[in-house]
């Protein structure tokens, strides 16, 4: 009698959980004063998804990207995302998963703004649609990216930035992308809703000293040289100029140091000034108020101090804090 071993071997997935002269002092500094009182799986099967065969039909080779039975595929099961996460690809960047570590696409022939789904029923038997109850965003990302369209199946479906979203019936383990680039069409997604790339994964390159960017919740606000969002602290004052950052607050919030009016964008120059700190260092700020970065922001576009304490707030431009009370 032959006995047969199956030796079965799993990937492990850990999930990564996954930024000119002073103008006279009657009207330079301060004009908003009247708040200073105020008181956050390394597996890489990107080489599955680039020897996926690029299919002639929209959704794959048979017309969906299938090639057998996908009844038994984890993806094929409809359960819930739960928390969603993010795994780093050398090949496709930052690439969102599900609970579980399976890949979440997106379909070119699908919207988002309005958010709607053109898989109909016979494409969901392969790429069958997440379901929106349940999800929770990737850490550091703003849970307000995540919603919800009714699928052709009736099926209440994730949506991340309004690009619903869907798993594919042939990857059958954690770490699988085998649905990128199918059909020139279907391609997985990224933790901020975009198709997945290296370009997105990587950090921001040649940004001034200071500069802004466009935050979906927050709107317009400053962020330093590195892409991290800069912070006003309520407790401070803008004349004088004055921190009430020290000691261990200074260590969770550092002063952001000073940055030559020519290396900055979209920062307006009125107060734009350095002061001296009581530690003798130099900080910067923006229409005389005090600046920092937050050290529980990990990564670029994290916004994890906003409303920190209810006296931490991102910084607008114009140095206002973004959401505070008025």
């Amino acid at each position: 009698m032959r006995e047969l071993t199956m030796k079965t071997s799993w990937r492990s997935a850990s999930f990564v959980a996954t930024a000119a002269a002073l103008l006279a002092l009657t009207t330079a500094c301060g004009q908003d004063k009247g708040d200073q009182s105020a008181n956050g799986q390394n597996v890489d099967n990107a080489a599955n998804a680039a020897d996926a065969p690029q299919a002639d039909g929209a959704y794959g080779s048979d017309g969906y990207g299938s090639s057998g039975d996908s009844s038994a595929s984890p993806a094929a099961k409809g359960k819930s995302a739960g928390q969603l996460a993010a795994w780093d690809s050398k090949k496709l960047g930052k690439v969102l998963t599900d609970s579980a570590g399976m890949t979440l696409y997106r379909f070119d022939k699908d919207t988002a703004e309005p958010p709607k789904s053109n898989c109909d029923a016979a494409c969901l038997k392969t790429w069958p649609a997440v379901p929106a109850s349940g999800a929770k965003a990737v850490t550091g990302v703003d849970p307000s990216l995540l919603g919800q369209v009714t699928a052709a199946d009736g099926t209440k479906q994730l949506t991340v930035a309004g690009w619903p979203m869907y798993r594919y019936a042939m990857d059958t383990s954690p770490g699988d992308a085998k649905g990128q680039g199918v059909g020139g069409t279907w391609y997985a997604a990224a933790p901020d809703g975009k198709k997945a790339s290296p370009a997105a994964a990587a950090e921001p390159a040649d940004l001034a000293g200071l500069s802004t960017r466009k935050d979906p919740k927050l709107g317009e606000i400053v962020v330093d040289k590195n892409g991290m969002t800069v912070y006003r602290f309520l407790k401070d004052s803008a004349w004088p100029i004055k921190s009430n950052c020290v000691g261990a607050c200074a260590q969770k919030w550092p002063a952001v140091a000073p940055v030559a009016k020519n290396d900055t964008k979209d920062i307006p120059l009125k107060g734009y000034m350095t002061f001296t700190r009581p530690d003798g260092s130099k900080q910067q700020t923006l229409n005389c108020w005090p600046v920092y970065t937050f050290s529980g922001d990990k990564k670029p576009g994290d916004t994890n101090g906003q409303g920190v304490g209810g006296t931490w707030y991102a910084a607008a431009p114009d140095g206002k804090p973004v959401g505070a009370a008025k």
